[in-house]
């Protein structure tokens, strides 16, 4: 939260060298400071004196939170803080104790102040010297003349909204100052360059047709919000709408714009969902519109994730359309899980199976080639197997794969919640079951598998059975 203090009456209890360093932060905000203390070091007197705030020579009295809209306690004495702070929170007031989180209702952040622009960086009371150090870091990252920059980008406000009618054509009109050469000469030192250029974009936008809409299909990745890539979290940021799917985790949806619109399509395994017609005619809908659509898909939106089905239809409807790839969940979950899907001495080459697909509109059995899948020196990795279990094994046993072959299961992969089950062939389904493992899930068979033991490096919490030598 940013206070407006300007002309506010704000209140500091406490005269010593910790004041002295709130003074110093309130002066910027043209807040009316009012100090209370029995003693006061020299440079606060020297600054009551000049009349840069009013001081009371004095202990504190109740009277004293009369019309204050902002109170800072910095006395050495703990049970006078605290009794301050219980007074401030009767009326109401927004108090912060120095040292003491538990007593303060508002925590004052360490701050990159670039005037009008200002980062505020907090822990939340639990670290001020972490703090401090990412101030650091961001004073180096963040250009100086950033805040003229803002107060530049203020003056064109009025003259878009004159010109640019639509919410929208002002917002990407910003966007492409902020992004393109006009923000970089601006924050160079060129404003005469970076003026000419935004009235040129100004006039050129203005008189424009409406922005077409466009559809980016993007990969969420495996799970861990950290495996999205730069360029799906650019889009998620520029999104007007997203479409993602029930798996798409919760903290990669954290970063899309705060103004987005987001829907649900997806479904869980066994139940009823947005159709893929619905999915497409959604897509549609909202690029006509002339919107910016990401459609979100888990893993990667070409391995199994419809992406291509998804493109035709955009494709039969002259709808603009672009992907980003992400990590898939047989590369993610398997690196996660310490199994490496090929190996010199071990596998020479990797399958990605699915038991599912889609024909006329309904979800139909295609089986796969599975002596080939079985053979040695190869990998399998079958994605959403796990409530087939029992078949992928037994068409594998029965095509001539061994049941000693190594097999595993990775659930929740790249996430907190992962677990990884290894067993032979032959008894990875009761090993599962015993587990009680749950979906999404991926099944990898091969021998690379018995690395996992030596190789598992994620989770302190895996299940991990042992790996069986015997069908």
């Amino acid at each position: 939260m940013f206070f407006d203090l300007a002309g506010q009456k704000v209140l500091i209890v406490g005269g010593g060298e910790v004041a002295l360093r709130k003074v110093s932060l309130l002066e910027r905000t043209g807040a009316s400071i009012n100090m209370v203390a029995p003693q006061i070091v020299p440079e606060l007197m020297q600054r009551a004196a000049a009349g840069q705030l009013k001081l009371a020579i004095r202990e504190f009295a109740a009277d004293d939170l009369d019309g204050v809209r902002l109170v800072i306690v910095a006395t050495s004495r703990r049970a006078v803080n605290r009794w301050i702070a219980t007074l401030c929170e009767a009326r109401n007031v927004p108090v912060n104790v120095v040292d003491d989180r538990e007593a303060s209702r508002f925590i004052v952040p360490a701050i990159v102040d670039r005037d009008p622009v200002l980062v505020a960086i907090s822990t939340g009371g639990t670290s001020p010297v972490l703090a401090r150090r990412l101030r650091e870091r961001l004073e180096a990252l963040i250009p100086a003349r950033i805040g003229r920059l803002a107060s530049w980008l203020q003056a064109l406000r009025e003259p878009a909204r004159q010109k640019l009618r639509d919410t929208d054509e002002r917002r990407r009109f910003f966007e492409t100052l902020v992004d393109g050469p006009a923000g970089r000469r601006f924050v160079e030192g060129d404003s005469q360059g970076a003026q000419r250029i935004a009235q040129q974009l100004l006039a050129a936008t203005s008189t424009a047709p409406r922005a077409a809409g466009e559809v980016t299909l993007v990969g969420a990745g495996p799970g861990d919000p950290e495996l999205l890539t730069l360029k799906a979290l650019r889009a998620l940021q520029d999104a007007d709408v997203i479409l993602h799917d029930r798996l798409v985790p919760a903290a990669v949806l954290e970063f899309a714009r705060r103004d987005a619109v987001r829907i649900c399509v997806g479904k869980a395994a066994g139940n009823v969902g947005s159709t893929q017609q619905e999915i497409n005619a959604l897509l549609i809908e909202n690029a006509r519109q002339g919107r910016r659509v990401v459609r979100l898909k888990g893993g990667d939106p070409f391995i199994f994730g419809r992406g291509g089905e998804e493109l035709q239809a955009l494709a039969a409807a002259q709808i603009n359309f672009s992907v980003i790839p992400g990590i898939t969940a047989a590369l993610g979950c398997a690196a996660y899980a310490g199994i490496p899907l090929t190996h010199r001495d071990h596998a020479q080459s990797v399958t990605f199976v699915t038991a599912h697909a889609q024909s006329d509109g309904e979800t139909t059995l295609k089986e796969p080639d599975w002596r080939a899948l079985g053979l040695p020196g190869a990998t399998s990795v079958f994605y959403m197997g796990l409530a087939r279990l029992d078949h992928i094994v037994a068409k594998l046993l029965e095509h001539g794969a061994p049941g000693i072959r190594p097999a595993g299961i990775i659930s929740q992969g790249t996430t907190p919640d992962q677990r990884v089950v290894t067993a032979a062939l032959a008894t990875i389904g009761a090993a599962a079951s015993a587990a009680g493992l749950q979906s999404p899930a991926l099944l990898v068979v091969g021998d690379v598998v018995a690395l996992q033991p030596s190789l598992a490096w994620f989770g302190t919490g895996a299940a991990a059975v042992e790996l069986c030598q015997t069908a």
